[in-house]
């Protein structure tokens, strides 16, 4: 949930609609950040804070331990059919909710223990029986745990059999000094001129695949699972993000450790603990159900502020350029201006151009865009601001925060302290523009599948301040990847939607985003979300005009128009076909019409709609039969799927790019890699035709047909296809992917036959 939820944003629109006249108007012609919190917060009263109250209770963040004790039970239910995963997930959900030093967190910890031996976790098994040992484990027990440590001990006195990764990998040049934050290719310099406002150009000449950015977010919020970034396993059991990511790296594990006073949050070791706890938490740890109430931009929004802390922003504010943006009047002519990228390792005192990971500077001069926000959504944002601010008065200031006058005062808040709240509200308003979603691509744990089938899931937003500086293309010339700390996950690469993680290489708790030319460039351009390859270009522009506030005119949407424009006599159906002819369909009001001359068959909108629902069921059928390992039943619907599609949709649409990914995944489960081969190519003509020859999925269909090919002992074939795989997820994640590195596997094995 990004936004507040929908029960606080209908109670501060009452409040809007009962303002008096004269109250909403003097509302609107506020354009002071400040000014505006201030005004938000001398209209919150009592009620709103009981009311706030109320619905934050929806949200609680209490342990329970009772249901801690239902986790366990409910672990120990999948534990006996040795579904170990999603018995570790059940314990760990207990371990989260059981009170610190009780017997029921030492035996969620000893439950975890036993499923994670099973999985050959052997460190992370020894780990939970001291954790088990120390919450007090019942002493006439403690012979089980013995044991159970001295064969962890045992196995990891095998090298084979230690699960500790042992691939070693060069560190590439921009990832070899991480505690710079920032790492900036010769050749890129941010550039302003009043018309793009600040952008990043390139004076050098960048291949496709080099590095021309690397940059580290200043903060991130882990996003609460919901339908949009909740995983399901085989068994039918969901399990959030929350629930697989840390939340102070984000990195992946099964063996969480808890916040000692919460439920919500979680840690993948004592490290991040004691690192979130001393940065932020110990203050956003009493209000976490408010937080959850307000949503990831209201939680991102105060993150930051706290990051910041008072100093830094009466610095920043205090700049001669710490306007909201960079004016015209501060250059002397419209030729664009050279500004400074900064020096990664200190902070401008004099300049808020100066642009690195780790720059408070860079975050606050990104645009808040006030006038643009509409007064009734300038008024949720300032009412929310001030209730989280008079909730976080409740304990003592936030150190970053405290007034020199105010050390050793418990609890006390000095009236300059609502330039908290306010700023918090700044942030808010910038990251309706500048927030960066960081996406995985989820594996389904699905028993049987010898080819898995995944889904990108959104797992935290975050605020980066040289990627917020880049413009948008929707045919972008650059490829983002992320890495975050301690845990390699698989992620896409377009804007908002979608990236890639590289192989971290030292420790830290941050997530860094790497720029990648995907083509020849000039001026870096990044996709903020809506691409040419997924969007027709009006719903495109509307929505980049809804939430960016700009009308795009790149190249794509230029190109999109042009032909649409010309296309328009003929009002060609894409995808569609006759079923008489095979000649494309053409749309006419409401209904198509053959393009063939002599055919003249027809087919009304409705029906198409219909006809495309019905494969689509179908479809949604066949993935129902294949999580219930039923192959034989599910090859025979999408054989009937396909043959159906075959007679209205060409090879060209995605529709047909679905079905035959799918059959080709149960051609391979079953061991017919030349049938699943032969499917996966058919997948390959649509995935081509729908995002283009450069893209990471492309990429990602030739990996599978690779491997499809290897696996069915046909060597010709699979090194024909291994180096444009190669070549496309380079480009796209990196030297050091996952499957870059089982490429090269594959390709060195069949060199050796032959």
């Amino acid at each position: 949930m990004d936004l507040p939820c929908p029960e606080w944003v209908r109670h501060v629109e009452q409040k809007w609609t009962e303002l008096k006249s004269e109250g909403t108007e003097r509302f609107c012609l506020l354009t002071d950040i400040d000014a505006i919190f201030n005004y938000g917060l001398s209209l919150t009263c009592p009620e709103d804070l009981n009311t706030f109250s109320r619905i934050s209770e929806k949200y609680s963040v209490k342990k329970s331990p009772e249901r801690a004790s239902e986790f366990r039970q409910q672990g120990n239910l999948s534990f006996k059919v040795k579904d170990y995963t999603t018995a570790t997930l059940y314990y760990s959900r207990g371990v989260c909710h059981a009170d610190k030093n009780t017997e029921e967190l030492s035996l969620c910890y000893a439950n975890r223990s036993a499923a994670l031996f099973y999985q050959g976790l052997y460190r992370e098994c020894l780990e939970d029986i001291l954790r088990s040992l120390e919450a007090g484990y019942p002493s006439h027990l403690q012979d089980k745990l013995r044991a159970r440590q001295t064969a962890c001990l045992n196995q990891l006195k095998k090298p084979e059999k230690s699960n500790q990764p042992t691939t070693n990998h060069p560190t590439p040049p921009c990832q070899k000094s991480r505690n710079t934050k920032n790492c900036i290719s010769p050749g890129v310099s941010v550039y302003f001129c009043p018309e793009k406002g600040r952008y990043i150009l390139t004076t050098e000449n960048k291949p496709a695949g080099e590095v021309v950015l690397e940059d580290e977010a200043f903060c991130f919020v882990l996003i609460p699972g919901n339908k949009l970034n909740t995983m399901t396993n085989k068994a039918g059991k969901t399990f959030n993000t929350e629930d697989r990511h840390c939340h102070h790296c984000l990195s992946q594990s099964l063996s969480f450790v808890p916040c000692p006073n919460c439920s919500y949050i979680r840690y993948c070791g004592e490290r991040c603990q004691k690192d979130a706890w001393e940065r932020w938490h110990q203050w956003e740890c009493p209000i976490g159900a408010d937080l959850l109430a307000i949503g990831v931009l209201g939680h991102l929004a105060l993150r930051v502020a706290l990051k910041a802390g008072q100093n830094q922003v009466k610095k920043v504010k205090k700049s001669t350029l710490q306007e909201d943006h960079v004016t015209c009047s501060s250059y002397k002519s419209d030729l664009p201006v050279k500004l400074n990228l900064g020096d990664p390792c200190r902070e401008s005192s004099d300049h808020i151009d100066c642009y690195h990971g780790n720059s408070y500077m860079g975050i606050y001069s990104l645009l808040p865009h006030v006038a643009h926000h509409s007064p009734s959504s300038r008024f949720l944002l300032s009412v929310t601001m001030a209730v989280l601010y008079m909730r976080l008065q409740g304990g003592p200031p936030p150190d970053m925060w405290a007034s020199c006058e105010d050390e050793g005062e418990s609890g006390t808040w000095q009236p300059e302290m609502s330039m908290l709240g306010a700023t918090a509200l700044r942030h808010m308003m910038q990251l309706r523009c500048n927030a960066q979603a960081v996406t995985a691509v989820m594996v389904k744990e699905e028993s049987g599948m010898a080819v898995q089938s995944n889904s990108e899931i959104r797992i935290a937003t975050a605020i980066f301040p040289v990627l917020s500086l880049l413009n948008h293309s929707c045919s972008p010339n650059t490829s983002i990847s992320f890495t975050t700390g301690g845990q390699t996950d698989v992620l896409n690469q377009f804007g908002c939607s979608e990236g890639h993680i590289d192989h971290p290489k030292t420790s830290h708790s941050g997530v860094t985003v790497t720029v990648r030319a995907s083509k020849d460039l000039i001026e870096i351009l990044h996709c903020y979300g809506p691409h040419c390859s997924r969007m027709e270009v009006k719903e495109r522009q509307r929505l980049l005009l809804e939430q960016y506030y700009f009308h795009c005119n790149c190249q794509a949407c230029q190109r999109d128009l042009t032909e649409g424009s010309q296309n328009s006599t003929e009002n060609t159906a894409p995808g569609l076909k006759c079923v008489k002819c095979g000649k494309p369909l053409q749309s006419h009001m409401d209904r198509y019409m053959c393009s063939g001359p002599s055919c003249g068959h027809q087919i009304t909108n409705a029906d198409v709609q219909n006809k495309l629902k019905g494969l689509q069921c179908l479809l949604d059928e066949a993935f129902r039969l294949i999580e219930r390992d039923r192959f034989d039943e599910a090859l025979k619907i999408l054989t009937s799927d396909t043959s159906q599609a075959n007679s209205i949709l060409t090879e060209t649409h995605p529709l047909q790019g679905e079905l035959a990914d799918v059959t080709a995944r149960v051609y391979a489960t079953t061991g017919e890699w030349n049938l699943a081969a032969s499917h996966l190519k058919r997948s390959i003509v649509a995935i081509q035709a729908q995002f283009g020859e450069d893209s990471i999925e492309l990429g990602q269909q030739l990996f599978k047909l690779a491997q499809l090919h290897f696996n069915g002992g046909d060597c010709g074939a699979a090194l024909s296809v291994i180096p444009r795989a190669h070549k496309l997820l380079s480009l796209h994640c990196g030297p050091h992917c996952e499957e870059l590195q089982e490429l090269q596997e594959m390709e060195r094995c069949l060199q050796g036959l032959l």
